[in-house]
């Protein structure tokens, strides 16, 4: 990593944040005081910040421990201004990233076996403390992770929980070289899974619904393209050999379900998208054939390292509009009503 230079907080002392301040709220640009960082944290200048889907379930006071008003913001890219004591292995200057891992306990189970994205204690970026869609945020240390200097910050941001997201799913699969894996779904997550997937060796088939898409299919790297919406998806899936994994990045269990029948030996569906539906599924689509469903979270700092590295080599990168941050609640609207192509990026102009 070369030197970086060291970063100036905006002049006047006062810092901006978009914050909510009710369940389901609109977020609004307001003035707030500048924090300075404890022990074992440090204090990054934002850059950049994704929006993501999840940032509603905060927004909306879905997830436990959430106070209004709430500044939301997990996919943050920008530079350390200040660090606190006792931080080591971080100078001020640093380009950093922080997504949905915003620090953990340290001593549960999950935290000493290197799985603290479970942790039970999990603190997360606008729910434990302010986040992202800000000039400023003060984080745990051990939350950090290093963007390569091949990346720009807009183009890190949604890398740190889009991204990651999929290239965890993706690298701990049981799929390898050459296996088919298909990626359900081509917005935020799916763009990024198919260019990922490609990357890594895969045989790509990317599902998706309509005609208009597989072009763009093509474009991200997907050898094959399944149009959802024109026969079954499943037999699809089978006239390629089956699929070894199926990364269903959409929010539809009924679309996640159709994939079942479509894996191979030991296939995967691997499932990165939230639905609060059930899926359809019995045990003799599963057991013939040995197949599993689970889900996948996200990952720790040092697997949004590994992403941002791995993106930086291969060329993936999030297809983007960027947004200034007083637009934050044109750009929460475009996202959420599924305009966005393909993520929406905060920029503070630092």
């Amino acid at each position: 990593m070369s030197a970086s230079p060291t970063p100036t907080m905006p002049s006047g002392g006062a810092l901006r944040a978009a914050q909510v301040a009710e369940p389901d709220g609109v977020a609004r640009l307001v003035e707030v005081a500048a924090r300075e960082p404890g022990p074992g944290f440090a204090r990054i200048t934002i850059e950049a910040c994704g929006v993501c889907h999840s940032d509603l379930l905060i927004s909306s006071g879905a997830l436990p421990g959430t106070t209004f008003p709430v500044t939301p913001g997990h996919e943050i890219a920008g530079r350390i201004d200040t660090l606190g004591e006792g931080v080591t292995g971080w100078r001020v200057g640093d380009r950093v990233a922080v997504g949905w891992y915003g620090g953990s306990c340290g001593h549960c189970d999950a935290c000493r076996t290197g799985d603290g994205v479970l942790c039970p204690e999990l603190m997360i970026p606008g729910v434990a403390y302010p986040g992202g869609y800000a000039d400023s945020v003060v984080v745990p240390s051990v939350a950090l992770a290093a963007i390569p200097d091949e990346l720009t910050a807009v183009e890190a941001a949604p890398l740190a929980c889009a991204g990651i997201t999929v290239f965890n799913a993706l690298r701990h699969s049981a799929a390898g070289p050459g296996d088919v894996v298909a990626v359900l779904g081509l917005g935020g997550l799916g763009h990024l899974g198919v260019q990922f997937a490609q990357k890594m060796g895969f045989h790509t088939v990317a599902i998706a619904r309509g005609q208009e898409k597989r072009d763009l299919a093509h474009k991200l790297g997907a050898a094959e393209y399944i149009d959802s919406t024109v026969g079954d998806v499943a037999q699809a899936l089978q006239s390629l050999g089956g699929a070894k994994v199926v990364l269903a990045t959409v929010t539809n269990a009924d679309a996640m379900s159709a994939t079942i029948d479509g894996l191979g030996r030991r296939g995967e569906l691997a499932i990165v998208g939230v639905s609060p539906e059930p899926l359809t599924v019995n045990a003799l689509q599963l057991l013939p054939a040995a197949k599993k469903v689970y889900a996948h979270a996200s990952g720790t700092a040092v697997d949004i390292q590994d992403t941002l590295r791995f993106a930086a080599q291969s060329g993936v990168r999030a297809w983007v509009e960027e947004v200034p941050l007083e637009d934050t609640a044109a750009a929460v609207e475009k996202m959420t009503t599924g305009h966005a192509r393909f993520r929406m990026v905060l920029t503070t102009g630092h």
